[in-house]
């Protein structure tokens, strides 16, 4: 039994490693496709789905370097590095949605946004829960963290699309800058419980 239990945890490592890797990926293309059709279309949901996309990439670089050197300082930092991500995303979120409302700034149609908006709605909740299901093996409120983010990405993914389809098939402009702050909403409760440490973020 002892000898299972020395072998799990580097495998649990391991994999850990080859999600954040994943995520790393994912997401590199996610904000490369995104934020160019974003600031194509003017659209201020696609444009903060990509900030949201590299902010995934940060805290994946931030899990990765607290699994070189698990501390309990270097978790607090780690968690709060997460936090404070979501809270400078929301806050840009917060302010393009209002300018765009109150100028009443119409975003084009952006079929590169709704293609890659769809594909992340399929992608972006099952990565989540692998990692939510592997942080509690391995009893990482990091990855936790970083799992809640991915979760965020999902539901920033369905909003946006939403978003970006009202407002390519009814016109309805608005669509666009609420479904962004939809996002800032969760991005700052995300944002205050990995700041705080809570391990229930997700």
């Amino acid at each position: 039994m002892e000898l299972g239990g020395a072998v799990t945890a580097p495998l649990l490592r391991r994999r850990a490693l080859r999600l954040e890797a994943l995520t790393l990926g994912w997401n590199a293309v996610e904000a490369i496709v995104a934020l160019t059709a974003g600031v194509a279309a003017s659209s201020t949901a696609l444009i903060g789905f990509g900030l949201d996309s590299v902010v995934e990439v940060g805290a994946a670089l931030v899990v990765v370097w607290q699994f070189f050197g698990a501390s309990d300082d270097r978790e607090r930092s780690a968690l709060r590095l997460i936090g404070a991500s979501f809270m400078l995303l929301a806050a840009y979120v917060v302010f393009g949605s209002l300018h765009d409302l109150v100028t009443r700034a119409e975003p084009e149609v952006a079929p590169a946004g709704i293609v890659l908006t769809a594909l992340s709605v399929i992608v972006m909740p099952v990565l989540a829960r692998v990692k939510h299901r592997a942080a509690h093996e391995m009893s990482s409120k990091t990855l936790l963290a970083d799992s809640a983010q991915t979760k965020l990405c999902g539901y920033l993914s369905a909003s946006t699309l939403a978003g970006l389809g009202a407002n390519a098939l009814l016109g309805w402009w608005w669509a666009d800058p609420v479904a962004a702050l939809f996002l800032a909403y969760v991005a700052v409760s995300e944002g205050r419980d990995a700041w705080a440490g809570r391990d229930d973020c997700c």
